[in-house]
């Protein structure tokens, strides 16, 4: 290594830091991709070129037979419950700026940050979301050219997100991707294959039919298409009839139509194009719908709900006939058709005992080739909280129960991977809000082992907040499924929810890390993320980097960048305290990484007090103690529960300091009595004696 030493990396090389302790995420960033891999090489030794070699990235290699170094941390697992005690990290492959920048991010993650969650790596579709994904080619733009010149055999995009992987497992995290129950609405995969979804007539603006017929009459649209304009490629002729169309091999059809996967701009024109046709007789693909009761859809007679692209399309926004409170159109989405529908689809209703196993099948393939792809140890589930039964969990649950579910037994059972995980995206609302039913009946059910909640969408301290955290310790104790500490994700990181993340953010961090029995997520920025008391540009936000919605387009205003890269926050007081609370962390949890939380102090449902403190179930060793409240302090108040003979020392705060008289907290005979915690302040004590 030569030039000036990164923070932290002797004590990293040594092994004496997990991580480059100090080291700012947009500094890791301008690091060249050399500089990091010999850091690596430094502390992991051949196991980096092992990581990067091609043998490991052989895509044709069974996952087994790969080397010890870059197999899963996880592999040894007999089954998916160690996500429950994860601490997850959420990276927006475009706010790193390319697959290296995953590896560069890496560096600045202490162990205890264990898991590495990459939102969508698809192609992506309108207004180039993430979420909308246009097939199942993976994103060219997070090509890394670094990483091509350090290993021209790292010359795909999957080669290089195979070596990202392997580098990650060898840093001793896991990695995961996004699974997501739905593409673009004219993606490749429902142009190429209209069977896979619902379709509906528009005509002045009105759904005018949406039968189960209008499939067949849309594979007739595509080959009249495809005949007129021609064979995307010279190798493969138009078939004689739509049948013939639709019984080819998909991989040839989708060149057929479209073009070679490395033509990019080539396939997105012939996608165009037949979208073109396609809307010119009014067929569309249902869009996706969230919120109950899900169907019955029909465009929003808000004359202001459309938008004209720049293509001189029109696009309207649709809305659920009879909707529930929480009801909601994605207008760019499609679903795809998991289940047939009943009396040709008249009334919108779904026969749930007769599931299309065909479409079942391609979604199994499709993402357990892209499991297979990037060495991943788990998935994340998108629209987890989806749930169409009327009547909720049915008495007989089978594999064709929830298409999140049953991508994880496909790849647990093909792939010889019990360990393969599953971290639902749900917000654990009252019943019959975001699905039919019990969100947490649907979890178990669907074979989730942990999930989101929505503690990031509360202000620390609030009555939000507080009976929130407490409902889900009772549903981490008596569920399969372990709500999530979260502490933000992606979707909060958005102008509209600046007021969470004005104070309390060393607290969140706090119990995020120390509630050992509890999984949790964050997302990437936090620890440096400045305080917005008004909204600023959109460039200093990861949720708009989801999109790629420039400044002059008239679709999404609100979700445009004038910039192309994400603006890192300046917070460095924030930056100070964590890096300082992920130090104690790094000496402290390897004592109690493996016990059960005992609550001393449990969160108020009531919402009158805003102190907590825990310990541990088998052997008290630390207390932690926190005051939720951001306004004021908590005062004096007791700490029940523990030996009349112990004494607590005060071995941290996140404050920096801790007053001289609550640094060795005596019994008096009923309790520990703790003088004062500041407003958000988090505290650790050692038991002693």
């Amino acid at each position: 290594m030569t030039g000036t030493p990164l923070p932290g990396e002797a004590e990293y090389a040594s092994g004496s830091a997990s991580y480059l302790v100090g080291l700012r995420p947009q500094d890791a960033l301008a690091t060249p991709l050399t500089t990091v891999l010999d850091i690596l090489r430094a502390r992991w030794g051949d196991a980096v070129d092992v990581a990067l070699s091609e043998a490991a990235v052989d895509l044709d290699r069974p996952l087994a037979d790969l080397p010890e170094a870059v197999r899963s941390p996880r592999a040894g697992e007999p089954d998916s419950s160690w996500i429950k005690r994860s601490n997850m990290v959420g990276i927006n492959v475009r706010t790193v700026g390319d697959w290296a920048g995953v590896v560069k991010y890496a560096l600045t993650m202490p162990a205890a940050l264990d898991s590495i969650h990459l939102l969508p790596i698809w192609e992506p579709g309108v207004v180039s979301s993430l979420y909308g994904m246009a097939g199942f080619n993976l994103n060219t733009e997070y090509f890394s050219d670094e990483l091509y010149e350090i290993a021209p055999h790292l010359d795909s995009t999957e080669r290089q997100l195979r070596a990202v992987s392997n580098l990650v497992h060898v840093m001793g995290k896991t990695i995961g991707l996004d699974v997501i129950p739905h593409t673009d609405r004219y993606s490749e995969p429902a142009l190429a294959n209209p069977d896979l979804f619902e379709w509906m007539r528009v005509v002045d603006r009105r759904v005018v039919d949406h039968s189960d017929t209008l499939i067949d009459h849309v594979a007739q649209v595509v080959f009249h298409w495809v005949r007129d304009v021609g064979s995307a490629v010279a190798d493969l002729q138009v078939p004689f009839s739509a049948p013939a169309l639709f019984a080819m091999d998909e991989g040839a059809r989708l060149r057929l139509l479209f073009g070679e996967r490395g033509d990019l701009f080539g396939r997105i024109a012939r996608r165009k194009a037949l979208l073109r046709r396609l809307k010119d007789l009014g067929l569309e693909p249902v869009p996706a719908t969230m919120g109950v009761p899900f169907r019955g859809v029909q465009v929003d007679p808000n004359p202001k709900a459309v938008v004209i692209d720049d293509d001189g399309l029109e696009w309207s926004d649709y809305v659920i006939e009879v909707p529930g409170p929480f009801s909601r159109v994605f207008s760019p989405l499609a679903r795809y058709k998991l289940y047939e529908n009943r009396d040709n689809n008249a009334n919108w209703e779904i026969d749930f005992d007769r599931p299309r196993h065909h479409v079942w099948d391609y979604v199994w393939r499709n993402y357990g080739r892209t499991r297979h792809i990037g060495n991943f140890d788990f998935m994340r589930g998108d629209m987890s909280h989806v749930q169409m039964r009327p009547d909720g969990v049915p008495n007989d649950v089978d594999e064709f129960y929830d298409i999140l579910g049953s991508v994880k037994l496909h790849v647990q059972r093909t792939q010889n991977a019990p360990w393969f995980g599953y971290f639902a995206e749900t917000f654990l609302p009252a019943r019959d809000v975001f699905g039919f039913g019990e969100e947490q009946d649907h979890l178990e059910a669907s074979l989730a082992d942990a999930t989101l909640g929505d503690l990031q969408s509360c202000v620390v301290g609030s009555p939000d907040f507080l009976r929130q955290f407490r409902r889900y310790l009772d549903d981490l104790v008596t569920r399969r499924c372990a709500p999530s500490f979260t502490v933000m994700t992606a979707d909060k990181d958005d102008p509209r929810f600046d007021e969470f993340y004005v104070a309390g953010n060393e607290a969140r961090m706090f119990s995020a890390l120390f509630l050992v029995d509890m999984p949790s997520y964050i997302g990437l920025g936090f620890e440096i993320r400045d305080v917005h008391l008004e909204p600023v540009e959109n460039e200093r936000y990861t949720k708009l980097f989801v999109f790629k919605e420039v400044g002059d387009s008239n679709l999404y205003p609100s979700k445009a960048r004038f910039g192309e890269h994400f603006i890192w926050g300046e917070n460095d007081a924030l930056f100070a305290t964590l890096t300082a609370m992920h130090q104690t962390a790094a000496r402290i949890l390897p004592e109690i990484a493996t016990s059960a939380t005992r609550w001393l102090i449990p969160p108020d449902a009531t919402t009158l007090r805003g102190t907590v403190a825990w310990t541990q179930a088998d052997q008290p060793r630390f207390v932690f103690a926190v005051n939720y409240d951001l306004e004021k302090d908590s005062g004096y108040f007791g700490i029940p529960g523990l030996p009349d003979e112990v004494e607590l020392l005060g071995e941290y705060s996140s404050t920096g300091s801790i007053a001289d008289d609550d640094r060795l907290l005596a019994h008096n005979g009923f309790f520990h009595r703790l003088e004062n915690l500041a407003p958000g302040e988090a505290r650790i004590y050692r038991v002693v004696g």
